[in-house]
């Protein structure tokens, strides 16, 4: 498959880099496609421009200062996203991200009353989430009732695709993760990848 893997910290010996390298070494072992964003690294702009929302209902959204992370999304059959969970959102560059490259479009179309938008990302039939965050299951399960994996699985995905398989994998406490426990999690990020073969 043609595998986007979307890197996002802006430390380059942070744990989501790391864990970005792995996945990126464990899908290329396996014979896929596979096409890195990293989005600090590539200095990507997360600010959605005048030009660009003025755009969105006009027709033909401004891609211009996004044609090629375009072009990447829309070929995707399986996206990885990589990113630390910060105050229980994403960081404000992934949000940039999906702000502006998953336009109209691109990822969707409006609907002509305006209505609920329509699906384009209908190639995008795997998406796997791994996001390191620094507090304990319990929080993020009973009482955030888990926010970014909803936003991913119905806003996102649900909105943007037709029937793409949401993994989403979570490493708790992860401040003070020790070899043992990363590893650990790597199993489990590399038992979802095997059943992209």
């Amino acid at each position: 498959m043609k595998c986007l893997v979307v890197i996002t910290h802006p430390l380059s010996e942070s744990l989501c880099s790391f864990l970005g390298e792995h996945i990126t070494t464990r899908l290329e072992e396996q014979g896929h496609e596979v096409v890195v964003e990293n989005l600090y690294e590539s200095e990507f702009n997360p600010v959605l421009s005048t030009e660009e929302r003025s755009s969105y209902y006009s027709g033909s959204y401004d891609t211009s200062g996004v044609e090629e992370e375009v072009l990447r999304l829309k070929e995707a059959e399986a996206m990885v996203l990589v990113y630390p969970t910060w105050w229980f959102s994403f960081p404000a560059m992934l949000k940039g991200w999906f702000d502006r490259v998953w336009g109209p479009g691109i990822a969707y179309d409006h609907a002509d009353d305006l209505g609920p938008i329509r699906p384009r990302l209908n190639n995008l039939r795997k998406v796997l989430v791994v996001t390191p965050l620094g507090a304990p299951w319990w929080f993020d399960r009973i009482v955030m009732r888990q926010p970014l994996k909803r936003v991913v699985k119905y806003a996102l995905l649900g909105a943007c695709t037709r029937g793409s398989r949401l993994s989403y994998l979570s490493l708790y406490k992860s401040e003070n993760a020790d070899k043992a426990k990363v590893g650990r999690f790597i199993q489990r990020i590399d038992g979802v990848l095997r059943a992209w073969r």
